[in-house]
């Protein structure tokens, strides 16, 4: 426990002394308490690995959550590293100011917080508050520039957010009702653990009502169409760093969140005459994500709001995967989770520096990235071709599991899977090109650069596609049979 109690408390301290710090040594300090997070956090993970579980005080830890802990403290520190010299360069530009740098400092941790309190909390009451908590710190980043246009931002994203987060907390209340008649200890009713080890005697009716309100609700936070509207507009007003933690991090806990979900639903209804109301729910709306998402990726004119569609479009495929069920779609979609944050982040840390050399987020004016600084003109190109789905990265393998099992499961999705990745393909690459290998404007000159992150990133990525640790592998597998009751390895 005492890992996890350091991992859960460097970011809660963190946040008031990032909140009263000035000057330089305020991002010093965020990338120290990130990397104390991120130590913590790995050895919780080896605690876990040993043990099976880590459990106490309301809190449990087991593989599924353990990966998603260890990976968001590692891209928690990362964009820490990289948003320390990237926030001095804004504020050096005169967008935010002094008050402005120790806002974002004291966000930053606190959103981490709440992701992390949201993962290893055993309480669905506390999960919803942290899910709330995050919402309100996000949109004290989305707003942090203070333009028009940062503000409609921020109040689009938390008025959307918060009626969902509305509907998902009397979703949450529905699944307390339901465990009234199932648990002798009433105090119990929202315990995680308690409910799942008396799933199949919780009332099937209010169990599937309580999932449609749970689903639009935590959905809206994962960006599924139709509930996505806030995501494209929070990711291009607000700063970048915080665009690599909402895309790679936040979306992943909302989706953590309905998954934890549906392994109570589909308990509760296995003897009913439809036991996949759940997955068939899930799969819906990730297909219709997915499609979507892809179509209007050839509309964009804001590089950050095209990949926050690529986003949109990814978390789709995902819950499209746990919808799926069964052991190798639900093992797909965990290192699905894995390779999208990674590479997201990647690009997002990289477009931040795209956006910095040619002076506008526009895509029509980032031209010729490669010809002015080819480290950044690189780092795009390699991170759309991971993101595309293409071989050796670590993407094409998690879509190739999940076409396997769609093909096995539901055959005649497939071609509608490979239509929606190749619209997808052409939306990403219509785009890149121009922007790489096009002639740059008079003048455009290199920028200073922190690519450390991108390289990390999508090393990681392809070393995932080329081969997939043991240890990894092992993980992935017990979180698999976690979910589903099935192993794959």
């Amino acid at each position: 426990m005492t890992a996890l109690l350091v991992t859960l408390l460097a970011p809660v301290i963190g946040a008031p002394l990032l909140a009263l710090l000035r000057g330089p040594v305020a991002g010093w300090l965020n990338v120290a308490i990130s990397a104390l997070a991120l130590g913590a956090a790995m050895a919780l993970a080896r605690e876990v690995a040993a043990a099976g579980s880590v459990a106490g005080f309301g809190f449990r830890v087991d593989d599924f959550n353990v990966y998603l802990v260890v990976l968001t403290t590692l891209v928690g520190l990362t964009t820490a590293i990289f948003s320390r010299p990237y926030m001095h360069h804004v504020a050096a530009s005169g967008r935010v100011g002094s008050s402005g740098l120790r806002i974002y400092h004291a966000m930053y941790q606190a959103f981490l917080f709440t992701m992390l309190l949201a993962l290893t909390t055993d309480n669905l009451g506390i999960l919803w508050v942290a899910v709330e908590g995050a919402t309100l710190a996000t949109v004290l980043l989305v707003s942090l520039y203070r333009t028009p246009e940062a503000v409609e931002a921020a109040w689009k994203y938390f008025i959307l957010c918060g009626v969902g987060i509305a509907l998902a907390l009397f979703g949450t209340v529905l699944v307390y009702f339901a465990a009234q008649h199932a648990l002798a200890d009433a105090s119990l009713g929202l315990t995680w653990s308690a409910l799942y080890g008396r799933a199949g005697d919780l009332e099937p009716a209010v169990m599937r009502l309580a999932f449609v309100f749970l689903l639009v609700g935590y959905g809206t936070k994962v960006g599924l169409v139709p509930l996505h509207q806030w995501l494209p507009d929070a990711h291009s007003e607000g700063p970048t760093p915080m665009s690599a933690v909402l895309s790679g991090l936040l979306l992943n806990v909302a989706l953590y969140a309905l998954v934890r979900i549906k392994m109570l639903v589909d308990g509760s209804l296995a003897t009913t005459p439809a036991p996949h109301l759940a997955g068939q729910l899930l799969m819906g709306f990730g297909l219709v994500s997915f499609l979507v998402a892809g179509l209007f990726l050839h509309r964009q004119r804001d590089i950050k709001r095209m990949f926050s569609y690529s986003s949109i479009e990814h978390m789709g495929l995902m819950t499209f995967a746990f919808g799926l069920g069964g052991p190798l779609a639900t093992f797909g979609a965990l290192l699905h989770m894995l390779v999208h944050s990674l590479t997201k982040s990647a690009i997002f840390v990289t477009v931040g520096h795209a956006a910095h050399l040619a002076g506008t987020q526009t895509i029509d004016h980032i031209r010729g990235l490669i010809r002015t600084q080819p480290a950044i003109g690189w780092s795009l190109l390699l991170g759309v071709v991971a993101i595309a789905g293409f071989p050796p990265f670590g993407v094409f393998t998690s879509e190739f599991l999940l076409l396997s099992a769609t093909m096995d499961a539901q055959p005649w999705l497939t071609p509608t899977l490979l239509a929606g990745l190749a619209i997808a393909f052409a939306g990403l690459f219509r785009h890149l090109q121009p922007m790489v290998y096009g002639a740059p404007p008079e003048g455009q000159q290199p920028v200073a650069a922190n690519l450390l992150p991108v390289f990390l990133y999508l090393g990681l990525v392809l070393w995932l596609g080329l081969s997939i640790p043991g240890f990894l592998a092992r993980w992935l597998d017990r979180a698999t049979q976690l979910i589903t009751g099935v192993q794959l390895l």
